[in-house]
């Protein structure tokens, strides 16, 4: 009997949202880097969707590693740069889910707070809008609406309110994430992209796409107490 490495474990399937000649949306899942950059991950979400489209693909935003949702990839290099000058001129519309900490007061309003460009470095302008969609004890379901699209923006802006996103191994505090984990089992970084509008590159109508709360939130988020009826961003 010859015993060798085991084999290797299967990619995982990438669920496709949107897709036509000339763009895809796909659900990003939490943990998946989208392109190799300084990590060395051997699956990226880049060569997923590539994969399984058997063509090439060119993504033209990008979602954190612990983030899951909808994620932009162009089909060919004229709808690339096009989506780029939107994305640059702030022409996307982006709204994201979060579970952050405590009770953020008031429960709606805009962060205008810089931050570095990098991890380090100049400051830069960078606004964020926020609701609050549901209100727990200890916890707040948040609505939220990045108006500029810095490194870590949202991530940043509630750990500068004092409500970091529940799970965030970077900006949050490690006892309420233990405390978190104990309420409702969350082992991700609570962040969802959760819609994304564009004007298409091709005929500039509207395109709106919905990415479907993924089981590793809506579990946790059922345990806490969070009606689905409040996870839709349908305002």
């Amino acid at each position: 009997v010859t015993i060798g490495p085991p084999p290797p474990a299967p990619r995982p399937k990438v669920s496709v949202l949107f897709q036509d000649e000339d763009v895809v949306v796909v659900n990003k899942p939490a943990g998946l880097i989208v392109h190799r950059g300084w990590a060395q991950d051997r699956v990226v979400m880049m060569s997923l969707v590539r994969n399984q489209l058997d063509r090439e693909v060119f993504p033209v935003h990008r979602l954190d590693r612990g983030t899951s949702g909808a994620l932009l990839f162009a089909l060919h290099h004229d709808a690339l740069r096009t989506l780029n000058s939107a994305f640059e001129v702030g022409d996307v519309d982006k709204r994201y889910l979060a579970l952050v900490r405590g009770r953020p007061e008031p429960s709606e309003g805009l962060v205008d707070y810089a931050i570095p460009r990098g991890e380090e470095g100049e400051r830069v302008p960078a606004q964020t809008e926020y609701r609050v969609v549901h209100q727990l004890a200890h916890y707040a379901l948040v609505e939220v609406h990045p108006l500029t699209g810095r490194l870590h923006q949202i991530r940043r802006h509630f750990k500068h309110l004092r409500h970091p996103i529940v799970y965030d191994m970077q900006y949050g505090r490690g006892r309420f994430n233990a405390r978190c984990h104990a309420d409702c089992g969350i082992e991700r970084m609570a962040l969802h992209a959760a819609r994304l509008s564009f004007l298409h590159p091709r005929h500039g109508e509207h395109v709106h796409v919905t990415a479907p709360l993924p089981e590793d939130l809506a579990e946790p988020f059922r345990r806490l107490g969070i009606p689905d009826a409040v996870l839709p961003l349908d305002k």
